[in-house]
């Protein structure tokens, strides 16, 4: 089980800020797409060359030219890239195509695909590393979270790796980690907060302890 940092409300400089207080706590740092949205890709290629130790997730939200927005993740950095579920198979066929010849990794993002079950199945069988459920913002202001939907990937998914994502806190990780995900991913959850050093490394010690059992 891994332990990605999202960032989501930062410019880049903010950005290496942030990550530079916990990356001894972190296996993977997401490059968030409001980040991608106002920096661009160089967001991507400026945090991987300050922590180039650590796995950059280019959160691009792909639903078209799959094959080609891979290709420019992957030439700034990104060692996964995302796509979304509620997109067509082609695109994430090209997406996968594209990511295996610079040995990146696509995760797909389940994010407002109505019959979760259904369509994990499908994607399961296209080649991707990962399939992640994730309540976004808006529905998490109206209390909604992953878990279910993170039991009900894990029951249908034997190919891809599975990942959550969407309001996850301190409080609720060990309900998270009860579900068995292989990547756990946190933004305000850590970033949000004024210790972010210690909440990542109690974050970190509940992941490990849950891959050890």
């Amino acid at each position: 089980m891994k332990l990605q940092l999202a960032l989501d409300l930062v410019n880049i400089e903010e950005a290496k800020q942030v990550v530079s207080e916990v990356q001894e706590f972190i296996d993977i740092v997401e490059i968030g797409t409001p980040v991608v949205i106002n920096e661009g890709l160089r967001a991507v290629k400026e945090v991987k060359e300050a922590f180039p130790d650590l796995t950059v997730l280019a959160d691009l939200k792909v639903m078209d030219a799959g094959g080609y927005e891979v290709l420019k993740a992957s030439e700034a950095g990104a060692g996964i890239v995302t796509i979304l579920g509620a997109t067509d198979d082609a695109t994430i066929k090209g997406a996968v195509e594209e990511a295996k010849k610079h040995g990146t990794k696509i995760l797909v993002d389940m994010i407002n695909v109505k019959d979760i079950e259904q369509r994990a199945k499908e994607i399961d069988g296209l080649g991707v590393d990962y399939i992640c459920v994730h309540t976004g913002y808006d529905l998490q202001a109206e209390g909604e979270n992953s878990f279910e939907q993170l039991r009900t990937i894990k029951r249908v998914v034997s190919n891809a790796k599975t990942a959550v994502a969407g309001g996850i806190k301190l409080e609720t990780l060990p309900e998270v980690i009860a579900a068995g995900p292989d990547l756990v991913i946190v933004g305000g959850g850590i970033t949000g907060k004024d210790d972010k050093k210690a909440v990542a490394s109690e974050m970190q010690r509940l992941v490990k302890e849950a891959t050890l059992v």
